[in-house]
């Protein structure tokens, strides 16, 4: 297995926090994982991607020309990345501020109302983590045990009253998917 992710929005939408706790939860269930994130430098309201690749195997380069998944928070990230998914791919949008399709038919597309979810539970800085749930819930990449560790490493220490809502975010996104079924 070796399935290559690209993440991508406006800075301050937790893109980066997204990629990281992906890559944290690979390592937890002992996968080789990489994890090259880019951002511009306003950081937030600028534009941030990061790419993680998870692998049974030794990964020869972090860079994902062809990725097997998109995670697209805004229109712009969608009409960079949209030609790049490889064909059966998956690109998942934040149809709270994206509202065209792509303009592909190989690719499934998974729209999440991921804004709304997060104000759904009082945290609307959350979105990223509920994004995040529904992905691994489509894609399988991580189990939710996985993340869960990760979350507890990422938030860690005096951040650890941050565990719980982001916990809460990610099962609001696997809780929307299993809904859509």
């Amino acid at each position: 297995m070796l399935l290559k992710s690209i993440f991508s929005g406006f800075g301050g939408q937790g893109v980066l926090m997204m990629g990281y706790v992906l890559a944290l939860a690979g390592m937890e269930e002992d996968r080789h994982v990489t994890y090259l994130p880019s951002y511009g430098a306003e950081v937030r309201g600028g534009t941030a991607n990061c790419t993680v690749v998870v692998s049974d195997s030794e990964i020869a380069s972090p860079v994902s020309s062809s990725p097997d998944y998109v995670v697209a928070m805004n229109y712009p990230s969608l009409v960079k990345y949209q030609n790049i998914v490889k064909s059966g791919g998956v690109i998942f949008l934040n149809s709270d501020l994206i509202f065209e399709r792509p303009a592909r038919d190989d690719v499934e597309v998974v729209p999440v109302p991921a804004n709304t979810l997060a104000h759904e539970l009082g945290n609307d800085r959350s979105l990223n983590m509920v994004m995040l749930g529904a992905m691994v819930k489509v894609t399988g990449i991580v189990t939710e045990k996985g993340l869960e560790k990760a979350l507890a490493t990422v938030f860690e220490g005096k951040k650890s009253t941050l565990i719980d809502i982001n916990r809460k975010a990610l099962e609001k996104g696997f809780e929307y998917i299993a809904s859509r079924a």
